[in-house]
C-alpha cells in the first residue's frame, strides 16, 4: 500500500513540476489535468504501484546490472503512461506521425536491448528477459486489424512468451542459490501476466482511444506548411454516382448476371475440334531448351529482399536472404562482433575466427561452420539446419526449430545445449579414438511429468523394442 502511495505522490509531483516549467497555472492546464485524471491513466498508475514495486524491490536487493535494467523498465513504464496521457489530447496520427509519437518509448527499448550486446555478463538471462519483455509495451502502437500486429491483449501475451524462455532460466539457475533472483523473475512475469494484460483487457482491448475533439497543432509562423493536397478518399470519385450508372465489376457482376434470368451459358464460346488440345498442331510434346532452363533456374535472392553479407557499425555481421550460396565466408572478424543470419535457404556460411555470438533466424536448409563463440550460438525459427562447431561454444540454444544437426568438436563437448519447442535434434560427437566415426545422439523431444513428493519430476520418454 505504501509503495502504491509513493508512486501516486511522485507522479503528482512530476506533473506539478512540468506545469511550473511550462509557466502555466492549474486552471490553464485543464486539458492536461483532465487527461491525467482519466480512469485509464489512474488505473495505469495503480498497475505500476501494484506490480512494479515487487520488481523494483527485488532488483535493489540484487543490484548491479539487474538494478540498472529494472530502472530502465521503470522509465519505459513512465514513458508509456505519458503517452497514454497524450493520446487523450491528440488526434490519431498517420503512420509517420505514429512513429514520431512512439519515439520516446522506442529509445528506452533500444537502451535495454543495448545491454544484451557485447560480452555476455553473469546476468545475461536477466537482461535478455527484461529486454525481450519490453516488446509487450508496444501494444500501444496497435491501430487496427490491418496494422500487422496482434490485438493488444494477444500482443502482450505473445511478447511475454519470448521473454519467458530466459526468465525460466533464471528460475532454474537460482532456485537453490539466491531467492532474490527468483523473486525478481516471478515479479517480472506477474508485471505482464496478469498485470499489463489485465490492464489492457479492462481499458484498451481494441487499442488506444485517440481524442476525437483535439485540434491539430498549428505550424510554426516562421516555416508555414504548404497547403495540403486534396484528401485521398478510400473510395474513388465515381463512387458518389448512382450504382446503376456504371457496370458492376468482379463478383458483383457475376451475381448480377446469374440473377438476370438469362441462360447461364449464353455468353460462352463453343469449343470446336481444332481448338482441343489433342488436335492442336502447335503442341508437339517436346519442351524447348530455353523453356526448360527458365523453369529450372534457381532464384538468386529471396522475395523478402536483396541478399546481404556486410558488417554494420563495425559490430554486427548481417547475412540475409542468401539462397543457393554454398561459399559464404566471414574471415575478418573479432571477439567483439556478432553474426546475425536471417532468411537464408540452401546455403553454407563459414565463420573463420572468434566472434561474440551467432544467431540463425528463420533459415531453411542452412549450414553453418564456425570456430569459437564467446557467448552463445542461437538457432531460432529454423528448419533443417546443420551447425558445426570446430572450436568452443559455452552455449548452443535451439528454439522453435524442426530438424537440426549439431556437430561438436572435442573442445566443445562441454557445451550446454538448451532446447525449447524443437523436434528432430541430433548431436554428433567425436568417437573415443581419433579415427573413430562420429557418434550420433538424438536429443529427447517427448517427456513424462510425474507429480511426486510435492513437485513434478520430468524424465525423457524412452522407447524400447523389447
Amino acid at each position: 500500500m505504501e509503495e502504491r502511495l509513493m508512486v501516486r505522490l511522485e507522479s503528482a509531483v512530476a506533473r506539478l513540476e512540468a506545469l511550473s516549467l511550462r509557466g502555466g497555472s492549474v486552471v490553464e492546464s485543464g486539458g492536461y489535468d483532465a487527461a491525467v485524471m482519466d480512469p485509464s491513466v489512474v488505473a495505469f498508475e495503480d498497475f505500476m504501484g501494484t506490480y512494479f514495486g515487487r520488481v523494483s524491490s527485488a532488483g535493489e536487493k540484487i543490484g548491479g546490472q539487474v538494478l540498472e535494467v529494472t530502472k530502465i523498465l521503470e522509465r519505459a513504464l513512465n514513458v508509456q503512461k505519458e503517452l497514454l496521457i497524450k493520446i487523450k489530447q491528440t488526434q490519431k496520427p498517420d503512420l509517420a506521425g505514429l512513429a514520431a509519437f512512439l519515439k520516446p518509448l522506442n529509445e528506452v527499448i533500444m537502451k535495454a536491448n543495448s545491454m544484451t550486446e557485447g560480452r555476455r555478463s553473469d546476468f545475461f538471462n536477466h537482461l535478455k528477459a527484461a529486454a525481450d519483455s519490453f516488446t509487450a509495451l508496444a501494444w500501444i502502437a496497435y491501430t487496427g486489424k490491418d496494422c500487422g500486429m496482434s490485438m493488444p491483449i494477444a500482443h502482450v501475451e505473445e511478447s511475454w512468451q519470448m521473454a519467458e524462455f530466459y526468465n525460466n532460466k533464471i528460475l532454474v539457475e537460482y532456485k537453490s542459490k539466491d531467492p532474490s533472483h527468483v523473486e525478481w523473475a516471478k515479479a517480472l512475469k506477474e508485471l505482464y501476466l496478469p498485470g499489463l494484460r489485465d490492464y489492457v483487457k479492462s481499458h484498451y482491448p481494441l487499442g488506444p482511444v485517440w481524442s476525437a475533439t483535439a485540434k491539430a497543432k498549428a505550424a510554426a509562423p516562421s516555416a508555414p506548411a504548404p497547403p495540403p493536397p486534396p484528401p485521398a478518399s478510400l473510395f474513388s470519385s465515381e463512387s458518389s454516382s448512382p450504382s446503376s450508372s456504371k457496370p458492376k465489376e468482379g463478383m458483383a457482376a457475376v451475381f448480377q448476371e446469374i440473377s438476370s434470368g438469362k441462360p447461364v451459358t449464353a455468353g460462352l464460346r463453343k469449343v470446336t475440334d481444332n481448338m482441343k488440345t489433342k488436335n492442336r498442331a502447335d503442341r508437339t510434346g517436346v519442351v524447348g531448351a530455353s523453356e526448360k532452363e527458365s523453369h529450372t533456374s534457381t532464384p538468386s535472392f529471396s522475395k523478402a529482399g536483396p541478399p546481404k553479407l556486410e558488417l554494420q557499425m563495425g559490430r554486427k555481421w548481417v547475412v540475409e536472404n542468401q539462397i543457393g550460396r554454398k561459399n559464404l565466408v566471414i574471415d575478418d572478424c573479432d571477439a567483439k562482433q556478432s553474426v546475425y543470419i536471417f532468411g537464408c535457404k540452401d546455403s553454407v556460411l563459414q565463420v573463420q575466427g572468434k566472434v561474440n555470438n551467432i544467431t540463425i533466424d528463420k533459415c531453411t536448409k542452412m549450414g553453418l561452420v564456425f570456430m569459437d563463440v564467446v557467448a552463445a550460438c542461437e538457432i531460432v525459427n529454423c528448419s533443417g539446419v546443420e551447425v558445426q562447431c570446430q572450436g568452443s561454444a559455452p552455449t548452443i540454444s535451439v528454439d522453435n526449430t524442426g530438424g537440426c544437426q549439431l556437430y561438436l568438436s572435442k573442445d566443445s563437448l562441454g557445451t550446454s545445449i538448451t532446447t525449447a519447442k524443437t523436434s528432430e535434434i541430433n548431436v554428433l560427437v567425436p568417437g573415443a579414438e581419433p579415427d573413430d566415426d562420429l557418434v550420433e545422439h538424438a536429443l529427447p523431444q517427448q517427456f513424462i511429468h510425474m507429480f511426486k513428493d510435492g513437485h513434478f519430476e520430468t524424465t525423457p520418454v524412452s522407447h524400447s523394442g523389447g
